[in-house]
């Protein structure tokens, strides 16, 4: 097994096509199915179910893929320290719907001086944060723990060797068009805000309360939309008066001037904001320049 066979199952894996994947590695199709077909036999396993619409990876397949992410991501890490010359950088984040996630990251190419780089920012359902930080999918992932999910969030870190990472502690805010009723209000209350739709980021099948998004769970709210992205939940919040929770970390380049931020009163549990990654994995040059941009932008951004 070499480096160069785990780079090539790797790259097959995300694009799912021996064609795409040979045409990135710059490798005849030939040659890389050989390779692929080398390392199935030295490990015993069956990387990949073939088919003519792709490659799919089979049970064995995921498992092995998991571990050869890590080591050829802490490969990359080494060799960022310790060998000379260009090399194309990989840096990827996922996260729950956060505006300061996604400055940061443009923040983040914006300042990298190097035109060889492959970059990928997921906002993403919380079970998949979670996942992409375990397959090494993603190096970072940001999302938030509070009295209602802390325990089962953390868990599930544990069980999946995750570490979290604290960046901020955050009051809870109703986050709306500004031409709502209740937009002008110094503070609100839950009970206020009941009349109107509550907005909640869709968690998918793995739609357990404490993956949701929101502080409050909306299982008590009579109107509540379930959507599956920031776009489509400000046309809510304009159409429909719709409103939804947050942390008060506004970032006004992104979201744009047509939205406010009311701070809940009312015995209302506190958010804190922080990243995972993997306990055995140690944070790349890129990794650590962007936990700099997200303090930088979480300390300036905050209502």
């Amino acid at each position: 097994m070499t480096l160069q066979q785990l780079n090539y199952v790797i790259t097959i894996s995300e694009t799912g096509s021996m064609n795409k994947a040979s045409e990135l590695l710059y490798v005849a199709q030939p040659s890389l199915t050989s390779a692929v077909r080398e390392l199935e036999k030295e490990l015993g396993i069956t990387i990949f179910n073939r088919s003519g619409r792709g490659v799919t990876l089979t049970a064995d397949g995921a498992e092995f893929i998991t571990y050869a992410r890590q080591v050829y991501q802490q490969y990359e890490v080494l060799r960022e320290h310790y060998i000379d010359g260009n090399i194309r950088r990989k840096f990827g984040v996922s996260s729950q719907h956060y505006s300061f996630v996604t400055e940061a990251f443009v923040e983040l190419v914006r300042d990298f001086n190097t035109a060889d780089y492959d970059f990928a920012i997921r906002e993403t359902k919380t079970s998949e944060v979670i996942s992409d930080v375990v397959t090494m999918k993603s190096e970072i992932g940001v999302l938030y723990l509070s009295g209602f999910n802390r325990q089962v969030i953390t868990k599930l870190l544990q069980v999946n060797g995750l570490k979290f990472t604290h960046l901020t502690d955050c009051q809870v805010y109703a986050y709306m068009w500004n031409e709502h009723p209740l937009a002008q209000r110094e503070s609100v209350t839950v009970e206020e805000l009941e009349e109107y739709p509550c907005l909640t980021f869709e968690q998918g099948d793995k739609s357990s309360f404490y993956y949701a998004e929101e502080i409050f769970s909306t299982e008590g709210f009579s109107r509540v939309i379930h959507a599956c992205d920031r776009s489509t939940m400000l046309n809510l919040m304009k159409g429909l008066n719709g409103y939804t929770f947050c942390s008060g970390i506004i970032c006004g380049p992104l979201n744009g001037p047509d939205y406010t931020a009311v701070p809940i009163t009312g015995g209302t549990d506190e958010m804190e904001i922080g990243y995972i990654t993997r306990k055995d994995a140690v944070l790349s040059e890129l990794g650590r320049l962007y936990i700099e941009k997200l303090n930088d932008i979480i300390s300036k951004s905050t209502v």
